[in-house]
């Protein structure tokens, strides 16, 4: 395969309970039928609240399946629960191994590798980092393996992003649970040292984001449902709901940052009914 078309979504938060975000996602996917990419990545929190309501993670499913192209998808915090960090509160709904089983009992999997025009691709779980349950050893494991056998560049998609701006950023309270935590983040990072890393791409911020460091893009992909206020969170990229196209070559990657038709910025405030708080 000469060139390899990839539409990348994240952050849908679908429930049966909130039309508002199921009519941003038929816009996406609209979209979507009208440019045919080869395949679509949800990059996580498909649904608003997976770990109470199984129904959630169950609504996001049916409405992938009727995406016109193939769809492969990797838990969120939403989907499966938050990972813990070394500074800041323990995460209300921790990610747990049976909500990730629960995951994978309606999605599939939670990681995967594939190959396509000189680019490996690899997706990983990064909300069991940091948990210390079995199937966090398992995944890096995997991983290592995996890389082992990479050939040709390699594009890297999980939930949270690396980091805010450079590998050893230091870790803050109030922002711990936005990136790939430590330590798991140093040993992730150290790993991907010996191949030819070129790509990260995530989601989470719930702004859309895109940077280099050394040779590595990273893309920060917007919610496709709603986005956050400055009241609950600081301006780091740009606040809209969105998605991501790439098209990759053996020499060559390009990115191309899109709005669907019709996608409105819903604000999570007047969502849910909550005042936003400083």
């Amino acid at each position: 395969m000469a060139e390899f078309r990839l539409t990348q979504i994240s952050d849908t938060h679908l429930a049966r309970r909130l039309p508002p975000l199921t009519e941003n996602f038929h816009r996406v996917s609209e979209h979507i039928d009208a440019t045919r990419p080869d395949l679509v990545i949800n990059s996580g929190d498909l649904a608003f609240d997976g770990p109470t309501s199984r129904d959630d993670l169950e609504f996001a499913k049916t409405l992938h399946d009727a995406l016109p192209v193939a769809c492969r998808y990797l838990p969120g915090n939403h989907d499966i629960g938050d990972n813990p960090t070394r500074l800041g509160p323990a995460p209300s709904q921790p990610a747990t191994e049976q909500d990730r089983q629960t995951f994978l009992a309606i999605f599939g999997e939670d990681r995967w590798r594939f190959d396509a025009a000189g680019w490996c691709f690899i997706g990983l779980n990064s909300l069991i980092m940091n948990t210390g349950i079995a199937s966090e050893a398992e995944q890096f494991d995997w991983l290592a393996s995996q890389l082992s056998s990479a050939g040709g560049h390699l594009a890297l998609f999980l939930h949270k992003p690396l980091y805010l701006n450079l590998p050893d950023d230091p870790e803050l309270a109030a922002t711990s649970i936005r990136y790939v935590p430590q330590p798991a983040r140093s040993r992730l990072v150290q790993m991907l040292r010996a191949v030819d890393l070129r790509l990260v791409a995530s989601g989470h911020v719930h702004q859309r984001r895109d940077f280099s460091y050394r040779h590595v893009r990273h893309i920060w992909a917007p919610s496709a449902g709603f986005i956050l206020s400055d009241a609950r969170q600081e301006v780091i990229g740009i606040k809209e709901v969105g998605l991501v196209e790439y098209r990759f070559a053996p020499d060559s990657l390009e990115v191309r940052h899109v709005r669907a038709r019709g996608q409105i910025d819903i604000d999570v405030d007047s969502l849910i009914g909550a005042p936003a708080k400083r």
